[in-house]
């Protein structure tokens, strides 16, 4: 189970996202200039390859355990939540006035990288304290700021996003917790949430939930849904929290992967109701809730990359020393890496991982600079570029790392069927991310409807023609750049005016789409960047660019087609699944 932190590769996806020149003392990055980024990103890789590497087999074969309504962490975890909190790793992004460090959310994405890589199932756990602090700086009362934010940024205390319910899932519309409304200005939690990560554990002495529930007096639907803030112990006259909350774990789930992960079902409201406190307004809770939402799934498009890099790295570090037939004009035994087909599998890998990573760095930036640019109409565009890059990052990652995992095993062969091998828990650990924070195929749904469709058309347009510059002007595979950013041309503008059944059923092969050409152009530009420095990468990076843009984005023509034209099998062929 090994891991080496890419350091060269995440700092140079790092500044192109960023842009020339904006780590510079005078540039939207300059709190990353001097080296700054660098020695960040380098003491990150030292904590995640030397305290959560060693832990992560032992977390998938041990896991967490539930016994009397407390959770146990595997061995080791409680001792590594404790270092995590005291380098103060929690408060990278984190406003100041509550103990952060303000630093960029591209600074934390290259972070997010290499803990998810070592360890996800340890890194979930302060992935969603991250959601929870931006959730809170933007709409928490100064009351509940001073009483629980600053706690969090500090890692003193862990954060949940409870949403699901049973026979709810992805539509909260459905939901039936319920809160009720007390005489001193609090509420009270009644109901049931599953599938919640970290609900339950031993790592923290107190764990902060945020919950929708729905008053009794609110709209149906999404338009009534609140926010609310329950923690697991709540504070006593001495001014501590020692007073138990009627909030409890009724069960952890078994799982495919991400073992040392909790994932619990909890209840609100046994014995009088869950103490709880109101998250900005009432009845406007779902905005609440996405600002958390948004945070967490370009982190769960961060975990992808993490997982397809690892994947890689072993896939590769395997194929060289594994021996076996002899490689084209060889006259002996050759290592398995020399052979085409498992050389296309280990390019299909590499590529892959660098398309996706510059993809969630570039909407990391984006992120940044909506709050950080000081004209308003540039941040204001900044702000619709993440969005509409929000969905893709978080698809096309969890999707390469699914793909990504399972070519790993092939690679390996019989022995990555093996559990020892370490590449099969990559596999079941992947799984989750493509169904976790909305679905992919809700991440698609998003993407069509709402910033396709839904919107003036100026973000989209912006983005291809950025594309297309870089097509333009690329020195290599500069007919498959057009091709593929041609197509995703086609499509947008078939999608804006296609009836919405339609519509929705192209809507997952236009992300795909969208990350080839996104992706492709991304590496050819970050390729042409690298040999104009005289980067000692600029070889590596110019090949997976071309191999990408030649052997993987030359599909989108035929994505183009599935939306142009294939929304009719879909919508009319019911008859092929018994209906």
């Amino acid at each position: 189970m090994t891991y080496r932190a890419p350091l060269d590769d995440i700092v140079f996806a790092l500044r192109l996202a960023a842009g020339e020149g904006a780590m510079e003392a005078d540039g939207v990055y300059r709190d990353l200039a001097d080296g700054v980024a660098e020695q960040t990103l380098a003491e990150a890789a030292r904590f995640a390859e030397q305290v959560l590497l060693p832990l992560d087999t032992i977390g998938d074969r041990v896991g967490a355990t539930y016994a009397n309504g407390a959770v146990t962490t595997p061995p080791g975890w409680r001792e590594a939540y404790a270092q995590w909190k005291e380098g103060g790793w929690n408060a990278i992004a984190a406003g100041e006035d509550y103990g952060g460090l303000d630093l960029p959310a591209l600074l934390n994405a290259g972070c997010t990288e290499i803990w998810n890589a070592a360890n996800m199932a340890f890194a979930v756990c302060p992935l969603l304290g991250h959601g929870a602090i931006e959730a809170m700086e933007a709409h928490a009362s100064d009351a509940l700021k001073e009483a629980y934010l600053r706690r969090i940024v500090s890692g003193e205390w862990t954060a949940t996003m409870n949403l699901t319910e049973p026979g709810a899932g992805s539509d909260l519309g459905l939901m039936r917790t319920r809160a009720e409304r007390a005489d001193d200005g609090s509420y009270r939690l009644f109901g049931q949430k599953i599938f919640i990560t970290y609900g339950e554990h031993d790592l923290a002495p107190n764990i902060v939930h945020l919950v929708l529930a729905r008053l009794p007096d609110a709209p149906e639907g999404t338009r009534g849904i609140s926010l609310f803030l329950a923690p697991k112990f709540l504070p006593d006259e001495a001014g501590g929290f020692t007073r138990r909350n009627d909030v409890r774990c009724a069960g952890i789930e078994h799982k495919l992967g991400i073992h040392g992960s909790p994932t619990c079902t909890m209840i609100y409201g046994d014995q009088g109701g869950a103490v709880a406190y109101l998250v900005g307004e009432e009845n406007k809770g779902l905005a609440c809730m996405f600002t958390m939402m948004n945070n967490a799934r370009l982190s769960v498009g961060l975990q992808g990359v993490a997982l397809a890099e690892r994947a890689t790295q072993m896939a590769i570090g395997y194929a060289r020393e594994r021996k076996q037939g002899r490689a084209p004009g060889a006259k002996e035994t050759s290592a398995i890496i020399k052979h085409p087909d498992v050389a296309r599998m280990l390019l299909t890998m590499a590529s892959s991982t660098a398309a996706a990573r510059a993809i969630c760095y570039e909407t990391a930036a984006a992120i940044d600079r909506a709050h950080r640019d000081s004209d308003p109409a540039r941040a204001a565009a900044a702000n619709e570029r993440a969005s509409l890059l929000t969905p893709v990052a978080k698809s096309f990652s969890t999707d390469v790392a699914n793909e990504t995992t399972s070519l790993a095993i092939q690679v390996f062969g019989g022995m990555g069927y093996i559990e020892e091998t370490g590449v099969a828990q990559l596999m079941r650990d992947a799984r989750i991310c493509a169904i976790y924070e909305g679905t992919n195929g809700i991440q698609a749904i998003d993407l069509v409807t709402r910033k396709i469709r839904g919107g003036d058309g100026a973000a989209l347009a912006r983005e291809i023609d950025d594309m297309r510059a870089i097509a333009g002007e690329a020195d290599v595979s500069r007919e498959a750049l057009h091709e593929c950013v041609e197509a995703l041309a086609q499509a947008s503008a078939f999608l804006t005016k296609a009836e919405l059944a339609g519509a929705l059923a192209g809507a997952t092969p236009y992300l795909r789409l969208f990350a080839l050409a996104r992706g492709a152009t991304l590496l050819v530009k970050g390729a042409t960047r690298a040999q104009r420095e005289a980067n000692p990468n600029a070889a590596r990076y110019a090949e997976l660019a071309r191999f990408f843009a030649e052997n993987i984005a030359i599909a989108a023509p035929g994505f183009a087609k599935s939306v142009i034209d294939g929304g009719a099998s879909v919508n009319e062929s019911h008859a092929a699944l018994g209906e």
